[in-house]
């Protein structure tokens, strides 16, 4: 998505289909929140087929608050059909699974669960034992990090782009704005080389084609997916006007050049120097997307990665201790924090008693003081004693999962007057488009 007529597209899309009841498009996080009324035989692969029809591409990141989903890359024969059959039904029948998909080309399990009633090393564990041995599981890698890649490569891409259309835009502009009044150099760009043909003209018209085909051919893309879904976005006034302003200056040089006569100018600095424009704002655009995504990607991160799990006896007593991914943390498991470590999920105190820097969460610069019974947020930073702390909410329920999700949520909202804005963008560019054919 490239601005708001691709989002209000997008969301008028959604909202057509039979059974959504709502959806929101954040340009910003470029994610879709879509509710919907699965009895009315929707599911989210007619979501995605959706969103593919209007012309983008989609990947499915979550299907409920309600439950967790977790990705697993599975290790060994997965071209074994058998094996892979009995693995999936024996993750079906666990308690607390409630939906399992496989992806061969990716040896991806995706499971969606209910984290009260089972949890990630409970589904590793099945795995493991169901393909005696020949099968290893681990979390599949996070999402994230494709993410900042693509959007490393395509603020590359655009920065490129703008820097070469600075090569051939700038020169055009001289030749037309400033060397036209410097004595000498006027006389070379006006010199004739066919009828009324000159030096000036053929310059500009040779660098402005690339400026025009190469750099701005992602316009004339975007304008046919945008025609091609029956709306007109900005992408096709962008083509509109510059192609108006080359295609006139063709003409005009032609014309210069098989006629002794003729006298008119071109206007090849105008379709330059608004693609570099564009370019230019959409770099810019694409930073500030990075930034949203990048505190985003801070608050995801305050979560460490590894935390230490407690074996306990039945008088309560430690036994063993192990250290372990923090997102294998389940429900009800008591893990031990060090002095400087944080802690790996939301729960209350067991044992130890300490002061917990919580500002990152709360905002207030004193750590407090924890004892048994006291509850503790994950992500807050332990400061001094030793603590063991019994897991409450994990996953999609912890306060900082719902801080993200908060705030993703907030990217997404829109203000009563950009709705407005939206709406007159829809008649924007048609009205723009008739007024340029009636004059």
């Amino acid at each position: 998505m490239t601005c708001t007529s691709c989002s209000s597209t997008l969301e008028s899309a959604l909202q057509g289909l039979h059974g959504v009841l709502e959806a929101h498009v954040g340009l910003a996080t470029e994610e879709a929140q879509v509710h919907y009324n699965p009895n009315l035989l929707l599911s989210p692969n007619d979501i995605l087929q959706a969103i593919e029809d209007a012309g983008f591409e989609a990947v499915l990141i979550s299907s409920s608050e309600d439950l967790t989903k977790i990705d697993l890359h599975v290790e060994g024969p997965v071209t074994d059909d058998a094996s892979m059959k009995l693995i999936l039904d024996s993750l079906r029948t666990l308690p607390g699974v409630l939906v399992v998909d496989f992806t061969v080309e990716f040896s991806k399990i995706s499971v969606s669960y209910r984290p009260d009633l089972t949890g990630p090393r409970n589904l590793i564990n099945v795995i493991q034992q169901t393909g005696n041995g020949n099968f290893k599981a681990k979390i599949y890698p996070t999402e994230q990090g494709q993410r900042n890649s693509h959007r490393q490569e395509e603020t590359r891409r655009y920065y490129k782009s703008f820097l070469w259309s600075l090569v051939f835009t700038i020169p055009v502009f001289l030749t037309s704005m400033v060397f036209m009044y410097i004595p000498g150099i006027k006389d070379v760009f006006d010199a004739k080389i066919v009828n009324m043909l000159t030096v000036g003209e053929v310059t500009r018209w040779v660098l402005s084609t690339p400026v025009q085909f190469v750099l701005g051919w992602r316009f004339y893309y975007g304008s046919y997916k945008s025609l091609r879904r029956g709306s007109a976005n900005m992408d096709v006034l962008i083509a509109l006007g510059t192609n108006a302003a080359y295609f006139y200056s063709v003409y005009s040089v032609l014309r210069a050049a098989t006629s002794p006569h003729f006298e008119g100018g071109d206007f090849f600095e105008t379709s330059a120097m608004l693609i570099s424009f564009i370019l230019l704002g959409k770099y810019l655009e694409i930073l500030a997307k990075g930034k949203t995504s990048d505190a985003i990607a801070k608050l995801m991160n305050l979560t460490p990665d590894t935390a230490v799990l407690l074996t306990l006896d039945s008088d309560g007593n430690v036994v063993g201790e192990e250290e372990i991914d923090s997102r294998l943390v389940q429900k009800n498991d008591v893990i031990k924090v060090v002095p400087g470590a944080k802690v790996a999920s939301d729960g209350f105190v067991v044992w130890g008693q300490s002061h917990v820097n919580e500002s990152m969460i709360t905002g207030e610069a004193r750590p407090v003081a924890k004892r048994k019974g006291d509850t503790v947020i994950g992500g807050t930073v332990n400061e001094n004693g030793v603590l063991h702390i019994k897991a409450t909410r994990v996953g999609s329920e912890s306060a900082l999962s719902q801080i993200v999700r908060l705030v993703e949520s907030a990217q997404m909202a829109k203000a009563p007057v950009q709705k407005f804005a939206d709406r007159i963008s829809k008649y924007f560019v048609p009205l723009v488009i008739i007024n340029c054919f009636m004059s």
